[in-house]
């Protein structure tokens, strides 16, 4: 199925949405970016429900912006000829809503959220920020974290090695620190097959002790190029 086609064919359905739960639904917006699960090879994300904090504490002012991703379900159905568009849309579709009705119910959560996306944009402009921020985000695997379009993975370790081993949608891939890199690092990765549609973060930290809390080490962003586990190094 084409883009436009399938963009015509959600819009279509959200007609069909009793009203009730459309209530605070800012947007169904269908994109075009196929994006990988952080762990399991084969496996897409179809759509998510996007929190966007209202201006009080009450349920009745949290939004949402519900999200399909046509890139998965076109991955899906190259590798599957029986694949139903209609009803996996419907059913993501339907599943997204509840998430929303779910947001609005633990308004909460919302803020912890939108502390991780501010501290996100300030990592991406190059400004201090928690270095832990992205524990607010959506957990998405063990050890793996979801800020918005970017993903997280976290090592603690005592000291740098002198190899960085990740997985990432189901398969292993390693790199090589560069020359004087210490803890904590932020390192964005580059040279992953089916990378997700905003940053892939592996974050190199030690276990916080009393000297982190009196001394902040300043945090560094250093891009790096990953390689398969079993490829030497280049």
């Amino acid at each position: 199925m084409r883009f436009p086609d399938f963009d015509q064919m959600v819009q279509r359905m959200t007609a069909d949405v009793p009203a009730e739960y459309l209530d605070g639904v800012a947007e169904i917006h269908v994109a075009r970016a196929a994006v990988p699960d952080p762990v399991r090879g084969e496996i897409w994300t179809m759509g998510e429900c996007v929190p966007l904090p209202g201006t009080d504490d009450g349920p009745e002012s949290v939004q949402s912006r519900v999200i399909l991703y046509y890139g998965s379900f076109a991955e899906l159905a190259r590798r599957d000829h029986d694949f139903d568009w209609r009803d996996e849309a419907w059913e993501t579709l339907t599943h997204e809503l509840r998430h929303h009705l779910e947001w609005r119910a633990r308004t909460t959560a919302l803020e912890a959220f939108d502390r991780a996306a501010e501290a996100n944009y300030a990592r991406q402009d190059g400004e201090p920020f928690d270095p832990l921020f992205y524990h607010d985000g959506e957990l998405a695997a063990p050890g793996v974290w979801r800020v918005e379009y970017d993903y997280f993975l976290e090592q603690v370790v005592r000291f740098m090695p002198s190899r960085v081993h990740l997985d990432w949608h189901g398969k292993a891939y390693q790199f090589d620190p560069p020359a004087g890199a210490g803890l904590p690092a932020y390192f964005l990765v580059n040279g992953v097959d089916d990378p997700p549609p905003g940053d892939l973060v592996v974050v190199v930290r030690r276990r916080p002790g009393l000297r982190d809390v009196l001394r902040r080490a300043p945090l560094q962003q250093l891009r790096v190029a990953a390689r398969p586990a079993d490829a030497p190094p280049a």
